[in-house]
């Protein structure tokens, strides 16, 4: 087992002035995404968090203003597992605001029961991967007028437990496995990020993924034992489980990804315990990244061009 990260979000933004720039953050409610909130809003950025409900984001949005007494911290409603919601969502954001230069992709379900979401895709592909990316790529233009500009997307250590099945993401085919579901979306997040950063670096627009650590929160509010013995026995040739860490901890490396000076020649990157990591060589394979992006345009029935690749007027 290897010793528990020790650096925190207030570490990592020691002395970093955010003042004028705006950042989204998706499923802040709570957890790892609240306490990046709080870290950015603290260091005096413009702070919207996503919110399941108007109850839930209210609250949030409470207590991060009396954690953070004169924040710029506001909320609003976003279902990742509807595409309407996700549509709506991003068409309200660009009326609202003309410049975004931090988008940080934290929401996400682990380990729910089998299930589709509203448009029909596996649950935890459809909710941690499809939604995200018709999320950021609405927003891409945004991302681009405010560059330099950063995109965050969590994945976890758990994408280890499987590549994606190209011809069998919704488990139509085999039988369900929680685990295998949940490694899948992981895995989606590293190559979302790859494929992303490539279209994007070019116009000052950097995409990196994030292996938060074992963190505790009601992230994990579905495991059951079982599921806590499946995880032993896959991380037992890696030498068991990591030790668990709390969320100023585990938000580090969100708040390093967002923010580190070091990290603008390393785009594309999957990153853990605030420093550039190592992938499974699936989750990093350019080829499957571009093979992605093209498979979700086509799910969701709508294109993002790469304006990298756009000849000037």
């Amino acid at each position: 087992m290897t010793d528990a990260p020790t650096t925190t979000t207030t570490e990592v933004l020691d002395g970093v002035d955010l003042a004028g720039r705006t950042a989204l953050i998706t499923g802040a409610t709570t957890g790892i995404g609240k306490e990046t909130a709080r870290a950015l809003a603290a260091a005096g950025a413009t702070v919207v968090i996503t919110a399941r409900t108007d109850e839930k984001g209210e609250a949030a949005v409470t207590e991060l203003v009396e954690l953070v007494p004169g924040g710029d911290i506001s909320y609003e409603v976003l279902e990742l597992g509807s595409l309407e919601s996700v549509r709506a969502f991003s068409d309200r954001f660009m009326a609202q605001h003309d410049r975004l230069h931090l988008l940080i992709a934290n929401a996400g379900i682990m380990f729910a029961p089998e299930g589709r979401t509203v448009d029909g895709f596996e649950l935890h592909f459809g909710t941690n991967h499809v939604g995200h990316f018709v999320l950021v790529g609405r927003l891409i233009p945004l991302l681009v007028a405010s560059a330099p500009a950063r995109v965050v997307i969590l994945s976890s250590g758990g994408h280890h437990a499987s590549d994606i099945v190209w011809d069998d993401l919704a488990f139509d085919e085999r039988p369900f496995n929680k685990m295998e579901a949940y490694g899948q979306s992981k895995t989606a997040n590293v190559l979302h990020a790859v494929e992303l950063d490539r279209r994007l670096a070019p116009l000052g627009v950097h995409a990196y993924s994030v292996h938060p650590g074992m963190v505790r929160t009601d992230l994990g509010r579905t495991i059951t034992r079982d599921d806590i013995a499946d995880l032993q026995a896959r991380a037992a040739g890696a030498g068991g489980l990591p030790p668990q860490v709390g969320v100023d901890v585990g938000a580090a490396t969100s708040v390093w990804a967002a923010t580190a000076p070091e990290l603008e020649e390393n785009g594309g990157s999957y990153l853990a315990d605030c420093g550039v990591s190592v992938a499974a060589d699936y989750a990093v394979d350019p080829a499957a990244a571009v093979r992605l992006w093209a498979l979700s345009e086509e799910l969701v029935d709508e294109s993002f061009p790469d304006p990298s690749a756009e000849p000037d007027d």
